[in-house]
């Protein structure tokens, strides 16, 4: 065990030993489950002394935060690097399976960041990772898709999906059938889409004015607008507003 306490020299000296911490840890997490993983064990695993890892990480929350971010980074970098396609709820479909899957394939990663709650300390990949949902959201709310907001979707989605991951996990590994899941999906993302795109608000607004603008002429000769009662200045100022419109 080294007993070398000082800070790193370099900043890159720090990394390499806090990714060599980290290292220690998922294998710990992935052998014996989150129960597993205690400050004295790490240290012992990844060969430093338990103050090294307190100076690294802070304390244990912070130690599983990080290890929460360090097992999900192969899943946090196929969610960044997903390509936007023309149809946002297909992205949003798409983002679930991802989701679904990691959860499956990484059971003792997933307890950690989903099933070990922390009140008040949401872990860093936790927070991207919805992040990264909201944002597909908000492009399903731009292309008029959305019934609900963003944030109502968006519980919607992470309860699903996390809660039925979670009960998956609960299961013998032999007994875990996802199948089910897809009809789970499409459930939760029906109630909380419009089955149409809706009309861009925009081009409602100038075609109506334009409609609008052609039933009332452009004032000369009999004017409906001042024979409704509006006063001249008034009939030539709503004109010029329907115009802008349009």
């Amino acid at each position: 065990m080294r007993s070398d306490l000082g800070a790193p020299e370099t900043g890159v000296e720090r990394r390499d030993q806090q990714q060599a911490i980290l290292k220690a840890a998922a294998e710990l997490l992935t052998e014996h489950g989150p129960a597993g993983i205690s400050t004295r064990a790490v240290a012992t695993a990844a060969g430093v002394q338990t103050p090294a890892l307190y100076r690294l990480f802070g304390d244990k929350d912070g130690l599983l935060d990080a290890l929460g971010s360090y097992g999900f980074e192969s899943y946090l970098a196929e969610k960044r690097g997903l390509e936007p396609s023309e149809d946002a709820i297909e992205d949003i479909r798409r983002g679930w399976n991802i989701h679904v899957e990691f959860g499956l394939h990484n059971p003792a990663f997933y307890a950690l960041m989903y099933g070990n709650l922390r009140p008040g300390r949401r872990p860093a990949a936790a927070r991207e990772n919805g992040e990264i949902l909201r944002c597909l959201l908000e492009r399903a709310r731009e292309q008029g898709r959305l019934r609900v907001p963003v944030e109502t979707a968006a519980r919607a989605i992470e309860a699903s999906t996390t809660g039925a991951v979670l009960l998956l996990l609960a299961q013998p590994e032999h007994e875990r059938d996802p199948t089910p899941l897809t009809g789970l999906r499409d459930t939760v993302i029906d109630s909380i889409i419009s089955t149409e795109p809706a009309t861009d608000v925009r081009t409602t607004i100038a075609e109506r004015s334009s409609a609008l603008l052609a039933a009332l002429g452009d004032g000369r000769g009999a004017d409906p607008l001042v024979d409704a009662g509006f006063r001249a200045t008034e009939a030539a100022l709503l004109r010029e507003w329907l115009e802008t419109l349009a």
